[in-house]
């Protein structure tokens, strides 16, 4: 699905989305969908003509296996920088468990860490792309802009034409998570891409009802 000319929402992740930023020689993906997909987005990613070493960073929003579990096969395949938060880096890569149901998640469903990942705090430039701090679902979650496009990872789900919150067994800290909402308020932004649920437009009915409430 393409949001706009180079910005692009991979279908064969439709349960937790990969979005691709595309150029034409610094392609970036923000998240890596379910383990076990890396195939498929293989061969989507081959299927709109774009070559895998052409991928030159990933981006992570967060720690939850339903987002890093391709990372270290898209990583040694495509040659490109692994990037996440200090405070999920540990997590990701299989240096803490994840607490309480993520602990189930993770047991479930096999995936493989990756080894080698750089932290936002090193200030990188992804051209054009802000990294927003947004903790809360996880306690180093981050959210990306990129021309009024918002990639907010799991502070939200849009589902049934309802924005709603992550449920509240699923966050890590929920008074965080408020407070990440909030931080959005103050962001300029025309388009949200989710992770869970299909893209809508800022002026949408269904985000100005859930925005109007923090």
């Amino acid at each position: 699905m393409e949001i706009l000319k180079d910005v692009y929402m991979l279908e064969s992740t439709v349960s937790s989305h990969v979005y691709l930023i595309k150029s034409e020689d610094n392609n970036i993906l923000i998240d890596t969908g379910y383990p076990g997909l890396f195939y498929k987005i293989k061969d989507e990613l081959n299927s709109i003509n774009i070559n895998l070493k052409s991928i030159k960073h990933i981006l992570l929003t967060h720690h939850d296996i339903d987002h890093m579990g391709n990372a270290k096969l898209l990583q040694e395949t495509t040659g490109a920088l692994l990037w996440a938060s200090d405070e999920d880096i540990p997590y990701i890569i299989g240096k803490l468990n994840r607490p309480g149901l993520r602990r189930i998640v993770q047991i479930i469903e096999k995936h493989e860490n990756p080894v080698k990942i750089n932290s936002y705090s090193e200030n990188p430039d992804f051209d054009k792309i802000s990294i927003i701090k947004t903790p809360g679902h996880t306690p180093g979650h981050v959210a990306f802009i990129y021309k009024r496009v918002l990639f907010c990872g799991d502070l939200i789900n849009i589902k049934n034409n309802t924005v709603k919150l992550s449920p509240r067994y699923s966050n890590y800290n929920q008074s965080e998570l408020i407070k990440s909402i909030k931080i959005l308020k103050t962001l300029d932004f025309q388009w949200i891409c989710p992770a869970h649920g299909n893209p809508i437009l800022a002026n949408e009915q269904i985000w100005v009802n859930f925005f109007s409430r923090y």
